[in-house]
């Protein structure tokens, strides 16, 4: 999956220019209730404003509040001028971009074209395992070998089983790998499970959605 398909395009987005006063910013986020606004200049990405960035400067200000609220400007008070995605850049790539910000700008030749939120990845991940469909999952583990998830394949193919999700993880010791199967609630699961440990899978946890 590629940041296209979960961004938000600019036309949807709130933005602010450079030489908008904090407090306007300000008034704009609380208003709206959003983490963070784009900093746009002519189309071009020049950064994030956001609550944590204007409360520091404030501290740093030594002005009154009333002043520095009205005489500050965006500009001032900027991050993540740097930080961005391209459309074509995968999934992940934003997700591990957006560790400690809410919200992550898509730029290409310096224009801005969207933002990706938090809130969305997490949705997206949510999907990848399968949280939005009821079934049934089961966790193993399996010797880290060729042909193991083509095994479990066929093991699933012979019972005619629809599969949700399959997520992967390593474990600590590099020779397991730790699977995460979701498949659709049928009789068959007790035949399947057997079928995987005679395979020599371990099953670890089993799940079934109500």
């Amino acid at each position: 999956m590629f940041v296209k398909s979960v961004m938000i395009p600019k036309e949807k987005c709130l933005t602010i220019k450079g030489n908008a006063s904090v407090l306007d910013a300000l008034n704009e986020l609380e208003a709206k209730d959003i983490d963070a606004l784009p900093i746009i200049e002519d189309g071009k990405y020049k950064g994030m404003f956001n609550k944590y960035l204007l409360y520091k400067a404030f501290f740093y200000s030594n002005t009154d509040k009333d002043t520095f609220l009205k005489q500050t400007k965006v500009s001032d008070v900027v991050t993540r001028e740097d930080t961005f995605v391209q459309t074509s850049d995968v999934f992940e790539q934003a997700f591990m971009k957006l560790y400690d910000f809410p919200i992550l700008a898509v730029v290409e030749d310096e224009k801005f074209l969207g933002i990706v939120t938090r809130y969305d990845t997490i949705h997206q991940f949510k999907s990848a395992f399968g949280m939005n469909t009821k079934g049934t999952r089961i966790a193993f583990t399996s010797v880290e070998s060729e042909g193991r998830i083509l095994k479990m394949s066929d093991i699933l193919h012979k019972y005619h089983t629809s599969v949700i999700s399959l997520v992967t993880f390593d474990e600590t010791d590099k020779l397991v790998r730790r699977i995460v199967l979701k498949i659709d609630n049928e009789q068959k699961l007790d035949r399947i499970i057997q079928d995987l440990e005679k395979s020599g899978f371990r099953v670890l946890h089993i799940d079934k959605d109500e």
